[in-house]
């Protein structure tokens, strides 16, 4: 695999990363497409999500950096607990401990099986339809602030849907807040604030095992497509791309609706049926 190819999935990377399509998705489709053809790889996506949250990081870095500001403080009560900053912070330690957990569990089913692309074709229609119907019978009255532990603890459980490719982060946790009752907007602020623990922490630990272990090369095992440079590259253009997908999607949230994602969805993953059903791809 060449630099191309792996600038051509950093791009898609940073296109779909925070539209409710899913990023692994588009990256495990257009992999099988690209070169050789294959799936880039976990590894591949979970570092290159790093770019992608690192946009994040810069989009509400005003409000990352209060958030933490006031949660510090109020550990040493110069900052009262109930303050909605303090609160957050909270939130999104408790909203993250799903997929953390769920993830090291089924950490080798994550890494082969779920990466099937007919898992990858139903999850996308099937969850597409959930955001169809959360979006068209959410109240959408709610803001960040009338947030709670419970409902925290729900975001949090369907962002570790998204270890399934498919399903998507933004999707599955956008389509869990409208179906409390949140506005588009809060739902999705919430959404790209509570994966920064986890993507981070997910991106790391595989730049930790992509350095560290030895058996990359060696006989019985799996090597990666993409090496570290390539990678490198790919993560630069998403971190890049993510940027200005942010800024326009808050935009466009904020006056519409998402069913021009929920029908995109549904003919991709009946698109994908079809390939793999021909023989086109092989899942």
């Amino acid at each position: 695999m060449n630099f191309l190819e792996a600038i051509i999935l950093g791009l898609v990377q940073g296109l779909t990363e925070f539209l409710p399509v899913s990023s692994s998705a588009h990256l495990r489709i257009v992999g099988e497409f690209l070169g050789t053809g294959g799936d880039p790889g976990a590894a591949f996506t979970a570092i290159t999500q790093l770019g992608t949250e690192t946009a994040v990081l810069i989009y509400f870095w005003h409000d990352i950096t209060r958030i933490i500001s006031k949660w510090f403080k109020a550990l040493f009560r110069k900052v009262p607990q109930d303050d909605p900053d303090v609160r957050m912070g909270w939130f999104i330690i408790v909203g993250s401990v799903p997929i953390v957990v769920l993830g090291l569990l089924f950490q080798d089913q994550i890494e082969t099986t779920l990466r099937s692309l007919w898992i990858v074709a139903f999850t996308l229609i099937g969850f597409g339809i959930l955001l169809g119907i959360a979006d068209h019978v959410g109240k959408k009255e709610k803001r960040l602030k009338e947030l709670t532990w419970g409902s925290a603890m729900i975001f949090g459980f369907a962002q570790a849907l998204a270890l399934i490719p498919g399903v998507s982060r933004s999707g599955g946790t956008i389509t869990a807040g409208l179906f409390l009752g949140f506005d588009r907007r809060a739902a999705a602020r919430y959404t790209f604030l509570l994966a920064i623990p986890a993507v981070f922490g997910s991106g790391l630990y595989q730049v930790y095992k992509t350095v560290s272990d030895p058996c990359v090369a060696a006989a019985g095992c799996t090597p990666e497509i993409f090496g570290a440079a390539e990678t490198a590259v790919a993560t630069v253009v998403a971190g890049v791309v993510g940027f200005v997908v942010i800024a326009f999607f808050m935009n466009y949230i904020s006056k519409r609706s998402y069913l021009p994602f929920v029908i995109y969805r549904i003919v991709l993953g009946i698109a994908l049926i079809v390939l793999l059903s021909t023989g086109v791809l092989l899942p």
